[in-house]
């Protein structure tokens, strides 16, 4: 246990609206203990929800892990194809980008000639 974090509840009582700020950093939690035993912690509610969501996940693809390690493996070997490939495969035309120029154009916009609702 983090001994900075860590804090008997008769403390943590005197302390929660500090403590409860001090949570909303990322990776900040609190344990409290009482007789010296972890008896709850204290994490932020977004913090909270973000656990829940993972846990979801590893219970509805329990191979998760097992899969993550083998697709790492894969991209190490170059043992993957692109999403382009992957388009051209499922029938989809993609654009040659060494054709196209992509950017930011420098000219200022047009102004539009309508007139609005309020000008009639």
């Amino acid at each position: 246990m983090n001994t900075k974090t860590t804090l008997p509840i008769s403390e943590a009582r005197k302390k929660i609206f500090e403590i409860a700020e001090e949570v909303q950093k990322p990776g900040t939690h609190y344990t409290f203990t009482e007789k010296g035993k972890p008896k709850a912690v204290l994490l932020s509610a977004e913090q909270f929800e973000s656990w829940q969501e993972t846990l979801a996940v590893m219970k509805d693809f329990p191979d998760l892990k097992k899969d993550i390690k083998q697709a790492r493996e894969e991209y190490r070997r170059g043992d993957y194809i692109t999403l382009d490939q992957l388009l051209a495969h499922s029938g989809y035309v993609v654009a040659d980008k060494t054709k196209s120029k992509y950017g930011v154009s420098t000219r200022p916009a047009k102004k539009s000639t309508k007139r609005s609702p309020k000008n009639r």
